[in-house]
């Protein structure tokens, strides 16, 4: 007799990457056959409604999924995944009222960073780095139009001098950047050459499938990471997944890649490194095609969520 489909309520949260990152872990319960239940915090009015009907699990971004079970007493466990340190307000304004349900038997903590899992001692934590779905985020054999792309905010002088002098340095090349409307306008009237920004800007993302597009069409995609220690964000598995080459500031992290995804020490080093790979197509092909085989067997999201629902019984 077959058993019956796990049913599943996701949070889908407010934040740009909190919607992408759901949005693949989403994606893995139903590839895991368990029947998902979306309820979208930018456009739902219905939770009261929704909450009527019986689940076995709610899941969500950082505190999202928390805050509804405590907030109505529900009496089903809770899956929640952390990209944000969960003692910060990257996480959500009310991190202090939540942190300590997580200590309850029946909330699961899912963490994307091992040395700030390392520094926490409830018993239901769990290290898991970022994964994406592979149905999605994979190679559409187009020919890309940007030679770089960052996507992110340039919220502080560091990131936003860095971004500016890259563009300055490198005239000859197409460089994408994206974020929301409201980074751009900021980032502007912060910027010593607006001008740079204003060439650069192609808009924000919000889905995964525009998300994919967008790095299928970049040659290569760099990041500056802003929170965790040791930990890859989530552009890190897109571009892997994608076979688009990923130049990231050194994490401890990159080790999940067997040295292959190469890692910049400072401005120069990106500098070479950009200009070197777009001059090798072969060393190219090489090292995205080995990030690809690393990300596909240990980062997707059929097997990462599976591996969520055995932690939660």
């Amino acid at each position: 007799m077959r058993k019956s489909r796990k049913k599943i309520l996701a949070v889908l949260p407010e934040s740009i990457g909190g919607r992408l990152t759901m949005s693949s872990i989403i994606d893995g319960f139903e590839q895991n056959d368990c029947k998902v239940t979306v309820f979208d915090e930018l456009f739902d009015k219905n939770l009261k409604q929704l909450l009527r009907r019986k689940f076995d699990y709610i899941c969500g971004y950082d505190y999202s999924g928390l805050k509804i079970k405590v907030d109505n007493n529900l009496e089903i466990p809770s899956i929640n995944y952390f990209s944000d340190d969960l003692r910060s307000n990257t996480s959500g304004p009310d991190w202090e009222k939540y942190l300590p349900y997580l200590e309850e038997d029946d909330n699961y903590t899912f963490y994307w960073d091992k040395v700030l899992t390392s520094y926490e001692n409830f018993k239901n934590i769990t290290y898991l780095p970022h994964f994406v779905n592979f149905d999605v985020y994979k190679d559409l054999g187009t020919e890309p139009e940007y030679d770089v792309m960052f996507a992110g905010r340039l919220d502080t002088d560091y990131r936003l001098g860095f971004f500016e002098e890259l563009v300055d340095k490198l005239p000859r090349l197409n460089i994408a950047w994206f974020a929301i409307d409201r980074h751009y306008r900021d980032a502007r009237e912060r910027a010593q050459y607006p001008e740079l920004i204003d060439l650069c800007y192609r808009g924000f993302i919000d889905n995964e499938k525009d998300m994919a597009k967008a790095i299928n069409n970049s040659k290569i995609v760099f990041n500056m990471h802003s929170q965790g220690i040791s930990s890859l964000n989530y552009r890190t598995f897109q571009a892997a997944a994608c076979k688009r080459l990923m130049i990231s500031d050194y994490r401890e992290e990159l080790a999940l890649f067997d040295g292959h995804m190469p890692f910049y020490e400072d401005f120069s080093d990106l500098i070479f490194k950009i200009e070197s790979y777009l001059d090798d197509k072969e060393a190219y092909r090489l090292v995205t095609e080995e990030c690809w085989k690393i990300a596909k067997q240990s980062h997707n999201s059929r097997d990462c969520t599976r591996y969520m629902l055995k932690i939660a019984g």
